[in-house]
Formats: structure tokens, sequence, C-alpha cells
């Protein structure tokens, strides 16, 4: 499952940027998991061994050996081009999965379902025995799932203080197959501040506005620094499980698969809204409701038949990049 070649070539990078861009389109829209397509691409266990390889022996090794042993002991060219995958997909589909979400939310709902579906019958092959134990850990992974996606998300006050430990709750969310790291930050009140930042520098960089670089500059570069203390210190942990207890483990990780499915599901009635940064009004309180019910609350097609096709396509999807990840393992 772990893709570790002992040297990669330029193609090899390529799909690996491609890798990151699909874990950051995931990672934009609350609900999916970067985590999720690390997992079934084949890159989970190489990302957290990586990360968690980030300790005082990498300062030994600088000083003792130099930059370029320190580049290879760190593995820096993965997550350089990782990230660098990450990062474009998030600047660049930000407001094009947000105009997707506002535009076709049941299409995309349904397209992200059967991603979901697909990724936890891929986890659950990993789960080596069906013992007691792996069963509660399933059980309890679904239920933390799905009360995360129905506890009320918060409003309180974007102050960097609060940025900085939003980003240490967030990214260990993010490398948690079926646990969304944006669904957290909505939960936690600092969605909205943190895609606003990237969009906002994103214009200012545009306009060459100084003033609008430097504030949602600070906003962004605090949330980094947050991310990297909480990816740090919860990889280890995560890493630690792998190896102790590999198949309760990932019965734990099916178990937030199956409960996030709560959060997809593709027709919703809205019960409350709240005024975004722009003054307007969007979704805050939804619950799920059936197809013919959707119909009748809002007077729209419910879309079910291509809603499904959206679902299987979605499902096939992730089969495909399981298929290819395992071949070029």
């Amino acid at each position: 499952m772990t893709e570790k070649p002992a040297s990669r070539s330029t193609k090899d990078f390529l799909f690996l940027y491609l890798k990151g861009m699909a874990m950051g389109a995931a990672d934009v829209v609350p609900g999916v998991s970067g985590g999720t397509i690390a997992f079934i691409t084949g890159i989970y266990e190489e990302l957290l061994d990586t990360i968690k390889g980030f300790n005082l022996s990498v300062l030994k090794t600088l000083k003792q050996e130099g930059i370029k042993a320190t580049w290879q002991q760190t593995n820096a060219t993965f997550l350089v081009v990782l990230f660098a995958g990450i990062f474009t997909s998030i600047i660049s589909l930000a407001k094009g999965i947000t105009y997707l979400l506002d535009t076709y939310p049941v299409l995309l709902w349904a397209f992200f379902f059967g991603l979901i579906v697909a990724s936890s019958v891929i986890i659950a092959r990993y789960i080596k025995e069906w013992n007691a134990q792996n069963i509660v850990a399933m059980i309890a992974g679904a239920a933390i799932a799905f009360y995360v996606t129905i506890a009320a998300p918060s409003q309180i006050p974007d102050g960097l203080i609060y940025i900085f430990l939003a980003g240490m709750i967030a990214i260990c969310a993010m490398i948690l197959p079926g646990i969304s790291g944006s669904f957290i930050l909505l939960l936690l009140g600092a969605y909205a501040t943190v895609l606003g930042s990237i969009s906002g520098l994103v214009d200012g960089l545009k306009a060459m506005d100084i003033p609008m670089i430097t504030d949602f500059g600070i906003n962004i570069a605090v949330f980094i620094g947050g991310c990297l203390v909480g990816i740090i210190a919860f990889s280890n942990f995560l890493s630690w499980m792998f190896k102790k207890a590999y198949s309760t483990t990932m019965a734990l990780l099916t178990g937030f698969m199956i409960g996030s499915l709560n959060k997809v599901w593709p027709w919703k009635e809205t019960t409350q809204f709240r005024i975004n940064s722009h003054g307007e009004e969007v979704p805050f309180l939804q619950s799920n409701v059936g197809p013919m019910k959707f119909e009748e609350l809002y007077g729209e097609p419910s879309q079910l038949w291509l809603a499904i096709a959206l679902c299987v396509v979605g499902f096939l999807v992730v089969f495909i990049m399981e298929k290819m990840a395992a071949k070029k393992g």
C-alpha cells in the first residue's frame, strides 16, 4: 500500500503532484478529507512517516552532514512536490468548488458520496481480522464522525491565536481519512476566515495591494504555523497506531469514513442561515431529507438519476485511482 520507491522519475513526481492537487481539492470541501485521497492513491503511510521524520535528529544531520543529507533524510522532495500540488489546487480551485457547491450542490455531493463509499470499502480491505476489538473501533469511529457532521458550527471571533489553534486541530483531521479538515474549520468558526484569507491574498497579489497582502498573508502564515505544529505531533501518534495496532486503526478509519457519509448526503434542508464575509446569506445548519421531500420543500427537481450517475462515477474514480496506485506500488 505504501509507495516508497528508492528513486522517483519525472513521471512519478508528476503523478505525485497530481495526487497533491486531488488532496487539495478534497480539503477545500467541508465534508471530504484529503487524507482519503492520500490513502487511496497509496501515499498515506509515506506521508505520515515523512512528517514524523522531522525531529531533533534532523538538526544533528544538518550540522554534521549538511543540507543534501538532511534533504534526503527528511524525504523533502516528496513533501515539496506533494504540498505544491495541494497549495496549487487550494488556490486555483477554492473559488471554483465554492461555485459548484452553491450552483450544483446535489450533484457535487452525490459525486463525493460515491467517492467516500468506495474509499470506505477500500480501507476496510486492510482490516486483517474482524474481532470484537476491531468492530468496536469501527463503530466508535463511525459515531465520532457522525457526531462531527451534526455538531452546530461555531461563530467565534477570528483572532490570530484562535486561527493558530484552528490550524492545529484542523490539520489533524485533514490527514485522517473520513474526517474533513474543512468541516472542522467550519465547526470552529474559522472556515470563512481561512478561505477568505486565501482568496484575499490572491486578489491582493493580483492588484499588488500591500495592505491586503500583509493582512491576509499574516492570517495564512499563522494558520500554517498551527498546521505545522499539529501535523508533526499528530503524525507521530498516528504512525505509532499503525505499527502497534494496524487492523484496529484501519477499522477506526473505516468507521470515520462511514460516519462522514451523513455530511455528504446530497439532499438537504437548510434550517438556519448565516451572513458570510461578503454580506451574503448562506446555509448554516442543514438536515438530510429524501429526494422526494427535497422536491416538496424547494419545488425543484431532485435530479435523482443524474445524482446516482455521478455517485457511481465517484465510486469508479476511487477504484481506478486505487488500481493505478497499486500498479505503481
